[in-house]
């Protein structure tokens, strides 16, 4: 993925991308404080808001390769089951009875198969949302703040599974989580927003364990007082 001289204004924040290039079938982390952009640019990069300037390219991928998964899952108004096979629906592609069954397994949701997902809790949601994103394989995947609502149990499933799946097929993933533990655990790549501009970008290990830059070594004593 290759973005170059990207721009975006929203209202009074503004965020500006000279350069930026990911390397398929990693696992990249976005990081920094409130209000710096994360979510905007994860936005910008799935093609859910377009660009005021600037290109954003995905060599080989169209949109039905792409998926975001939210902290506020967006959920139909049906049942959980026809949630989970959304995605196979409008890719024409038929659920395996067995598949379906392992992720419901998988999230814990398998009681709630024929219930209304907009009932669920919030955690419940989470994880559908999860399992959604997962079920149709997609090659790009966003999670923004998506581990927040989850109990540490159903996280650590969700990383392992992340993992596992890396380990078979590798996909890309970009991540973003206020739970540096998240990004530790899982990332490959980070990078470090602040108001808009990207500040810092290397190895997990580099940007978490031997930070350089003043206002990144600002924002992690921040959070690790938290």
């Amino acid at each position: 993925m290759k973005i170059s001289k990207l721009k975006k204004t929203l209202g009074a924040f503004s965020l500006e991308i000279e350069h930026l290039s990911l390397t398929p079938g990693k696992i990249y982390g976005i990081i920094g404080p409130n209000g710096s952009g994360k979510t905007t640019l994860m936005k910008l990069m799935a093609g859910l808001l377009p660009p005021d300037s600037g290109s954003i390219d995905w060599p080989g991928l169209t949109p039905r390769d792409i998926t975001m998964v939210f902290k506020k899952p967006y959920l139909i108004h049906d049942t959980v089951l026809r949630n989970l096979t959304y995605p196979l629906t409008l890719r024409g592609l038929p659920p395996d009875p067995a598949t379906v069954d392992h992720y419901l397994t998988l999230a814990d949701l398998q009681k709630y198969r024929n219930a209304y997902a907009p009932g669920l809790s919030s955690g419940e949601q989470q994880k559908l949302s999860l399992i959604r994103a997962m079920i149709f394989s997609p090659k790009l995947t966003f999670i923004d703040e998506t581990f927040s609502n989850l109990d540490m149990e159903s996280a650590a499933r969700f990383e392992r599974l992340i993992l596992d799946r890396q380990q078979k097929d590798p996909a890309t993933y970009v991540i973003c989580a206020h739970q540096l533990s998240h990004i530790h655990r899982l990332c490959d790549e980070v990078l470090f927003l602040s108001n808009g501009r990207i500040e810092a970008q290397g190895t997990t290990e580099d940007i978490l364990l031997h930070p350089e830059h003043p206002l990144l070594q600002q924002y992690l004593q921040f959070v690790q007082m938290q």
